[in-house]
């Protein structure tokens, strides 16, 4: 997926292009520029919540919002509210900015205790202004982000309260990693479906609440959107780790120098303790010390070669599926088709 901005800081316009997931509601002409116009809306609100009167304060806080943006949490929002009788209206828009805003926060925060040293190809805030100036920029966000939800009404401030707390929770939990006897692979899905199934899920919420869509359609798009999440960020960490594709300004095999133990990596370990001579091998060059480019590189050159790589990557194909299959109580239509395009283009290997 890939999202096409022309932003000046100046000003703030932008000019949007759907994602190619919603190569669907482009060719629509009622919903195509309905939803151009209201994500060109999102981004003026954006650009408005993170503005301060203190000159630092604003200069930091801009600074993850004009790097750009898939905007892909917003975009659910504003495609759910299209599920319900009523016509999507300013409540719409400022829960879209909320969610985006909330993601903008939470990615300062990861990158200080990831040591991330690009974001969206530039230099993450903490490489430029020091850790604690980042991690009190992302929490100025989150303020920003929970004034406008306050506005919203008691239902969004529970919605909103209740991903807070799971975003939290698989921080945490991917800090302090599996409980003694959890299986491994059982406790990086449920830390991705906190990280990132809940803020996708929330989006997808907000939009159908707030267009007056009935609770159960209200479900599918939690349900769909939790799915979607976990299929989204497996995709990223399988791309990240293998080194198939660049993301973010971050080098290929990153997640595999930190250490962090991401899928190809859980499978390739439960493969050489169930005795795989191939992936035992290739496991002892995925631990050894990553330091240098030379050994980094033949690790993701040995990781992209398993069969792991392929069994990941139809682990979050098949979260996909799932995702498209929440959807089957929808009635048909340009916006369910759409958002079943999207499903599929998460883990497409060009998104």
């Amino acid at each position: 997926m890939t999202e096409s901005t022309n932003t000046s800081p100046d000003t703030g316009s932008s000019t949007f292009a759907l994602p190619p997931g919603f190569a669907l509601l482009a060719e629509d002409p009622r919903l195509g520029p309905s939803m151009v116009s209201s994500l060109e809306q999102v981004e003026v609100q954006l650009r408005e919540a993170v503005a301060n009167s203190d000159p630092f304060a604003d200069t930091t806080s801009r600074h993850l919002v004009e790097a750009g943006g898939k905007r892909i949490r917003p975009l659910l929002t504003l495609l759910a509210s299209h599920l319900g009788p009523e016509e999507a209206g300013e409540k719409v828009i400022q829960s879209a900015v909320v969610v985006e805003l909330t993601h903008l926060a939470t990615l300062y925060h990861d990158d200080v205790m990831d040591e991330a040293p690009y974001r969206r190809g530039a230099p993450t805030a903490h490489e430029i202004w020091g850790n604690s100036v980042a991690v009190l920029t992302g929490d100025l966000i989150f303020a920003r982000a929970s004034s406008l939800v306050s506005a919203l009404g008691g239902p969004a401030l529970a919605i909103q309260a209740r991903t807070f707390e799971r975003l939290c929770l698989g921080q945490l939990h991917e800090t302090v990693g599996p409980a003694e006897g959890q299986d491994p692979l059982e406790h990086y899905l449920s830390v991705i479906a906190d990280k990132t199934g809940s803020l996708i899920a929330a989006s997808g919420q907000f939009g159908a609440l707030f267009s007056g869509a009935g609770q159960d359609v209200i479900d599918i798009m939690v349900e769909y959107g939790e799915k979607v999440g976990i299929a989204f960020q497996l995709a990223d960490d399988v791309i990240d780790v293998t080194g198939l594709q660049e993301k973010s300004g971050k080098t290929p095999g990153t997640d595999l120098r930190e250490g962090v133990p991401t899928l190809p990596v859980l499978l390739l370990r439960r493969a050489a303790a169930g005795g795989d001579a191939d992936a035992a091998a290739v496991l002892e060059l995925v631990e050894r010390d990553l330091s240098s480019d030379e050994a980094l590189a033949e690790a993701v050159a040995a990781l992209r070669a398993s069969p792991v790589t392929d069994e990941a990557w139809a682990v979050a194909r098949g979260w996909s599926e799932e995702a498209v299959q929440a959807l089957a109580p929808l009635p048909d239509s340009v916006v369910k088709e759409a958002l079943a395009s999207f499903a599929r283009a998460v883990v497409n290997r060009e998104v």
